[in-house]
Order: C-alpha cells, then sequence, then structure tokens
C-alpha cells in the first residue's frame, strides 16, 4: 500500500531553490527506494520577487492554500532589496503563528569528517538540540512607533503566556525523555526582563519537578553564549524564547561546522491539522546565488526532519546515514568545508551513497 505525502515547496529567495532542489532529488530517490512511499511536490512562488511585483510576500488566501499540504518545504528568504522584517512578517511568521506551530526544533551536530572551529573537540562531541517557542515571545509584533525626527519612539513588547510558555517547556522534557537525554537547559533573559522571563524561570522549575530523571540548569542568554563556545558539550536540549532560541541555533551551528549544516522544522506535535513547516537555518546568502557554492546539507537533512514528522523514520534513517557517509567520505563537499565540489554534485553523491546502503 502506497503511502502519498503532498508536499508544499516554497523555494524561496537567494540559494533557497538551489538547496531545496538538492533535497527533492534525495527525496526522489527515497521514493525509488521505498516504493511505498510516494510524494506530490507543489512549488510556490512566494518571495521577496514576488513581494517586488504584488507588495506582498505571499497572497492574501496564502495560508488557505497550505493548509490542505502534509508538509511545508522552504529553501530560505531575505533579499537586499526589501527590509527583513518585511520577509519575515510577510512569510516566515504568518505560517508558524497562523498554524500554531508552536515547536521550533533545531538540533545540531559535529559530525565525523567535518572540523569544529573550537580546538580539542572531536566529532560527536557536540550534540545540542535547540527548541524554540515559536508562536509568541518577542517576535509577537506588538508596539509601534510614534513621533517624528529627535521625538521619534519605539515600543517593543514581548508576549509570554503560561499556555505559550509551559507547552514548549513540556515538550522539551518529552523530547529529552524520548530520546534518552540527561539534561534540559532553559535560557532566559530574568535578571533584566522581569516579568515575560521570571514567569518562564517559574513555569521552568515547575515542569522539572515532574521530569525528577533529568537533569536540568538555568542560564541567562549572555552566559550559555559563552559557555557554548567555551563547553559545549556541556549541552544536550536548549528551550528558550523565541529570541533566544533563534540566537543560539546559529551559535550552536556555527561550532558544529556552519549553517551549511543545521536544518531546522516547525510543528505542532499535538495537532496535525496543519501541515508542518522545515527551512534550514541558514539565509538566502544573496552574494553566492547561482555559482553552485551552498551546502545543500542543511535542507537535506531538514527534508529528513521531514520524514520523521511525516512517520517515514525508516526512510528519514536511511537519508541521515546517507548524509553522515558522504560527510565522512570528505570527498563530495561544498566550499565551506574545504571542498571544490558544487552544490549539485553533493546532492548527487548523497543520492548516490542512499542507493548503495
Amino acid at each position: 500500500m502506497k503511502t502519498f505525502h503532498r508536499i508544499a515547496v516554497i523555494p524561496g529567495d537567494g540559494i533557497g531553490n538551489e538547496v531545496i532542489s538538492e533535497g527533492i532529488k534525495c527525496l526522489k530517490a527515497l521514493s525509488e527506494v521505498f516504493e511505498n512511499i510516494q510524494f506530490e511536490f507543489r512549488s510556490f512562488p512566494w518571495s521577496s520577487q514576488y513581494y517586488l511585483q504584488h507588495g506582498r510576500m505571499m497572497p492574501e488566501d496564502g495560508l488557505d492554500v497550505l493548509k490542505d499540504f502534509n508538509a511545508i518545504y522552504l529553501g530560505a528568504v531575505g533579499d537586499p532589496r526589501i527590509s527583513d522584517d518585511v520577509t519575515l512578517h510577510g512569510l516566515l511568521l504568518p505560517i508558524k503563528f497562523g498554524f500554531d506551530l508552536y515547536v521550533g526544533l533545531r538540533p545540531v551536530y559535529l559530525f565525523n569528517g567535518v572540523e569544529s572551529p573550537l580546538a580539542k573537540v572531536s566529532d560527536g562531541e557536540i550534540d545540542i538540540v535547540v527548541i524554540r517557542e515559536n508562536t509568541e515571545g518577542e517576535y509577537s509584533n506588538i508596539g509601534g512607533i510614534v513621533g517624528v525626527e529627535e521625538s521619534e519612539l519605539a515600543i517593543q513588547s514581548g508576549l509570554f503566556t503560561r499556555k505559550g510558555i509551559e507547552r514548549i517547556i513540556t515538550f522539551a522534557f518529552d523530547y529529552a525523555r524520548e530520546k534518552g537525554r540527561k539534561k534540559v537547559t532553559s535560557v532566559t533573559k530574568s535578571n533584566a526582563q522581569r516579568y515575560g522571563m521570571v514567569l518562564w524561570d517559574r513555569i521552568f522549575k515547575e515542569a522539572a519537578a515532574r521530569y525528577p530523571e533529568i537533569r536540568t540548569e538555568s542560564k541567562l542568554i549572555d552566559a550559555a553564549c559563552m559557555d557554548v563556545v567555551r563547553n559545549p558539550g556541556g549541552y544536550d536540549v536548549i528551550v528558550a524564547s523565541n529570541l533566544f532560541a533563534d540566537i543560539l541555533s546559529d551559535l550552536t551551528a556555527s561550532v558544529t561546522g556552519g549553517m551549511g549544516l543545521a536544518p531546522g522544522a516547525s510543528f505542532n506535535p499535538k495537532d496535525k491539522t496543519y501541515p508542518g513547516f522545515f527551512d534550514p537555518v541558514h539565509g538566502s546568502a544573496p552574494d553566492i546565488v547561482g555559482k553552485g557554492l551552498a551546502n545543500p546539507v542543511a535542507a537535506i537533512l531538514t527534508a529528513r526532519m521531514m520524514l520523521d514528522y511525516l512517520g517515514e523514520t525508516e526512510a528519514g534513517d536511511l537519508l541521515y546515514q546517507a548524509v553522515k557517509k558522504n560527510l565522512a567520505e570528505k570527498k563530495v563537499r561544498t566550499i565551506d568545508l574545504g571542498g571544490r565540489s558544487k552544490t549539485d554534485q553533493v546532492g548527487d553523491d548523497i543520492v548516490r551513497i542512499l542507493r548503495s546502503l
């Protein structure tokens, strides 16, 4: 019996189309290996170019169009011609907020064959999962700008609810328990942000009491950033607000080989009424567009996370093993990892390995 998965593809801007094409290439290869798995891909041109033509990042009925898909696979967004807040609030946040995709999952791992910029750190010694609260916090877009010139005033507020905090922290502990992880670190800035972050700290303590087998730690964001560099092995699962987890996921990626290896997923673990949203952590990299220099591994690992979300764990595991083998061989890799291969050559090599495993 064949299982069909309908995937909405949004290549987006810059290198998005280049890396997403390699992820789709791998998914199509998997549907040949696992004949019971079939994918239906439908591409949407929603991007900065779409904004320049229509004044919107996606059409007014965009969410209605997307809701009938099983998953959304996005490459990257961002264009120097458009302010970053426009692309974020015009495409990414409406999808996450509109579909209540409150979990942002961003795992990083120091693979065999990849060198960390940190001294004396070997493969396997960094294995961190950053869990991001996706639907409130500092990205809630509450506030405004009034006045002109020297009288101009901007107010920006963060929204923190007990429901929002409790469910993401509970997910972090459940994830740690399910995956056999031993520690959950909460990251806030409650010494300066006395309301939302203090509430977060209190709820974290309440939740921790329900998971006595898991070690816990609470850190301030500045100390956590320093410590991730100084002692990355001291971190296992990190749970943090929308802004702080965004920062930490970039930092953890940088110490495990760079943004070209960092996948990302956004979903609601309790309700699959709406599709999950899967996009690599990296940006659109307009300076290297069309040169074949983009590393597609992050997009391919993101496809693996999408497979897990769709319940295709066996296919996801095979794709993960193919990526690991490609990296360990050190033969076919892009310039960011010290290689000379093009984007599509890396995708081709991972497909080759897939078929040989």
